[in-house]
């Protein structure tokens, strides 16, 4: 999700290691994380793979600063991300789930209803689990498990709710 993260905020600007950890902190902190270590890594791979390019500058004071820009191979990359089937673990799901919706502008109509849809077959899959968990009666549940049930359940439902919704408005705006 690095990748993914690192090439969409290269999108407008480029930008040096350090803007790019404090511009996904900026977009995507609600939802996740990733730590200052795990950028440099994720940048040589990128710049390896032809994704990304940098540049050393200097700058006014006198610092050697390196930046980095997306190149069409990049571009390229990001929609295959944005576009790579999902975990089968819920946790994963919902947090790669979350990040490939913010990201989603960058896509074409087509593609996003391609991405609404694999989301939500996958929330729906998720939600079912669930629902099959809390109501089988041979499978002992205790109070704070049946809670934890309860609210996953909901969160799908508002999932679903929230991508039928974006279905709508990008089918609206065709």
């Amino acid at each position: 999700m690095i990748d993914l993260l690192i090439l969409y905020v290269l999108l407008k600007h480029d930008l040096t290691m350090y803007a790019i950890h404090k511009r996904i902190q900026e977009k995507f902190l609600a939802y996740t994380t990733p730590s200052f270590g795990a950028l440099k890594p994720a940048l040589v791979r990128l710049e390896k793979n032809g994704c990304i390019t940098s540049a050393k500058i200097m700058s006014d004071g006198g610092k050697l600063s390196v930046f980095y820009s997306i190149t069409k191979e990049g571009l390229k990359e990001l929609k295959k991300l944005l576009l790579k089937p999902f975990s089968t673990n819920p946790l994963q799901f919902l947090s790669d789930a979350r990040v490939k919706i913010s990201c989603a502008g960058f896509l074409d109509k087509e593609d996003c209803i391609d991405l609404f849809m694999e989301i939500k077959s996958n929330a729906l899959v998720h939600k079912v689990n669930a629902e099959k968990i809390l109501s089988d009666e041979y499978t002992p549940l205790d109070f704070y498990q049946r809670v934890v049930l309860d609210n996953t359940i909901c969160e799908y439902k508002n999932f679903i709710s929230m991508i039928e919704g974006l279905e709508k408005d990008n089918a609206r705006n065709s």
